[in-house]
């Protein structure tokens, strides 16, 4: 995947947030750390860099730029590898992409994400 790096989803995440929103974001981040987590299979991993790298993608099935229908092409695939994954997710990896969450936002989020 040739399209997925941590610096270009970083990139990513950094110019798109308030476009793609709190629901978006919070599944990326889910994704991000299962995959930095040492504990997740190769197999799981792979998944997760081609979810990531769709999301990275500037051209994808739905343009991004079609707000507000733009990224919900992105958060189908995210879904769809979270629940391919999620034997991976545990408490430690939702409390961290949380707390990247709100920093990304600068507020709480909890309440954007129920």
């Amino acid at each position: 995947m040739s399209h997925y790096s941590d610096s270009s989803l970083l990139e990513k995440i950094k110019k798109v947030f308030h476009k793609a929103g709190v629901k978006v974001i919070y599944q990326v981040l889910l994704l991000y750390n299962i995959l930095k987590h040492e504990d997740t299979p190769i197999a799981d991993k792979g998944i997760v860099i081609g979810a990531l790298a769709y999301f990275i993608l500037p051209v994808d099935m739905i343009p991004d730029f079609l707000i507000p229908i733009g990224y919900t092409d992105d958060l189908g695939v995210l879904i769809a590898a979270l629940k391919q994954v999620s034997g991976n997710l545990n408490d430690n990896i939702r409390g961290k992409a949380k707390d990247e969450l709100d920093d990304f936002f600068g507020e709480d989020t909890q309440g954007l994400l129920d």
